[in-house]
């Protein structure tokens, strides 16, 4: 974070200091004009000394009830919405997630006000943490680059991440991600992007949203406060998407599979070892036709990551990196991130696909493609699913589909694993899965007794489920004991 005395950080949350007898560590008294530099946090075990940290109630505990631990462990401040009787400089505020948003903002607006820092913001319902990663490994090789860690996204988690500029990052990376109407516009408020990225609009967090138009109308919300001389960059292949052209002021540019894109790919080819394409971007003079071509040896797995790819180089076309530039970078990347897509095992000829850090119908659909795809005559194909959470009113229909899928695909063995899910498990077997090709199983544990008793030489197996039903912890415990 760039330098702020406590003055400036209480006024920027409309809080109020409580320094009466605080003692800084180099044994002077605490006052307003105090300087804090460090990170923000709102968990205290990553608290490291100069760390803001922030008291933020939740649903099962009281981020006030960490707050020792973060004096402790030496923060500079606490943020908090009720005095407490610590050693250390407090800032009484009336909410501590406003405030985290209200010192991201005025952090954001220091920094831009310098004219060197550029904002990416990156929405979808899927794909938002791949994209993110792909572009901060281009962006990287141009200068400071500043990303979210994992799927640093929401109301929390966007702000922290914003406040880890200072005044050398060039770039900003937003993922933006939310549950309901207004969220992505307080993000949007708080970084002001100069380029809004929207992926795509499905089913995921469906069931919170209330619908998918009311996904669609939350999702809208990255572009329709984008300046004339901001850029969106939509993708033409989703219909959903294709419409928020018309509610933005912002020059939009498309990408995708359609040949109308601007920003496309062609001869799409996937494999074990990755996804080949052409990537097709436009002229970087502005001449029309004028475009040019590369082909790209993309190691992330799965047709549906190009998608990414593409919204991350018309994000750096539009920033003005160059084409070999955005290639080299795509093509060192190895996995889209942690738990997705991320390939275990080898030993005894058994490949582990973990994917199963977060699934939609969408994102559930497209891995099962991607396992029919990569597999070549002879081997097995095992797909190993879980829940897909947050569906609401669409969740039987939807568990309904993949089960289907997965049947009309091909899938040699299908392994359900959860109550939540026994639906996929019956819907295949009513599709035709008679001899045991679908198997459920109410525990992880079963599933893996079964499963590292069965597996053999040539298996390629897909796990794949929500990220609150767990699967990734089976998918690494079968990607260790295939190692």
């Amino acid at each position: 974070m760039i330098p702020l005395t406590l003055a400036e950080i209480a006024a920027a949350t409309r809080g109020t200091l409580l320094l009466d007898g605080v003692v800084l560590p180099d044994g002077t008294a605490a006052t307003p004009e105090t300087v804090v530099d460090g990170l923000s946090t709102t968990d205290s075990r990553e608290v490291v000394p100069g760390t803001i940290f922030f008291a933020k109630p939740g649903e099962v505990t009281d981020g006030h009830l960490f707050a020792p631990q973060a004096v402790e462990a030496g923060a500079a401040l606490v943020v908090v919405d009720h005095a407490l009787d610590l050693p250390v400089p407090q800032l009484l505020v009336a909410d501590t997630v406003t405030a985290l948003g209200d010192l991201a903002t005025e952090v954001i607006a220091r920094v831009r006000a310098l004219g060197t820092l550029k904002i990416v913001g990156v929405t979808g319902s899927n794909g938002k943490t791949t994209t993110k990663n792909l572009l901060r490994a281009i962006l990287e090789q141009l200068g400071p680059t500043i990303a979210p860690r994992a799927s640093f996204n929401n109301e929390v988690g966007a702000p922290v991440t914003m406040l880890e500029v200072t005044e050398e990052t060039q770039y900003l990376v937003a993922e933006m991600g939310a549950s309901g109407i207004g969220e992505i516009a307080r993000l949007v408020r708080m970084a002001r992007p100069d380029i809004g990225i929207v992926l795509k609009v499905g089913l995921a967090h469906a069931g919170e949203f209330g619908g998918i138009e009311k996904t669609l109308a939350a999702k809208t919300e990255m572009v329709s406060d984008l300046l004339e001389s901001d850029v969106a960059v939509l993708n033409l292949d989703d219909p959903r998407v294709a419409s928020m052209a018309d509610k933005t002021a912002a020059r939009v540019l498309w990408f995708g599979l359609d040949d109308r894109a601007a920003v496309r790919a062609s001869d799409v080819r996937s494999t074990a070892r990755g996804t080949a394409f052409t990537l097709h971007l436009p002229s970087p003079t502005g001449v029309e036709g004028d475009g040019e071509s590369r082909p790209v040896q993309f190691r992330v797995l799965g047709e549906h990551h190009v998608m990414n790819a593409l919204a991350a180089a018309a994000a750096a076309h539009t920033l003005g990196v160059d084409i070999d530039t955005i290639v080299g970078a795509l093509e060192t990347v190895q996995r889209a991130e942690r738990w997705r897509m991320e390939v275990l095992g080898g030993a005894r000829g058994v490949t582990v696909i973990n994917d199963a850090y977060n699934a939609s119908p969408d994102s559930m659909a497209a891995a099962i493609k991607t396992l029919a795809q990569i597999s070549e005559p002879g081997e097995r194909t095992v797909a190993v699913l879980g829940e897909m959470s947050e569906l609401g009113e669409f969740s039987g229909e939807e568990h309904d589909r993949i089960g289907l899928l997965a049947v009309r695909l091909g899938i040699d063995q299908l392994v359900i694993v959860g109550p939540s899910a026994r639906r996929m498990h019956i819907t295949a077997i009513n599709e035709g899965s008679w001899d045991g090709e679908s198997l459920f199983f109410e525990t992880q544990d079963e599933a893996f007794d079964h499963l590292s008793s069965t597996l053999r030489a040539g298996d390629t197996v897909l796990v794949k489920s929500s990220n609150s039903a767990g699967l990734r912890f089976l998918g690494d415990r079968l990607g260790e004991f295939f190692s």
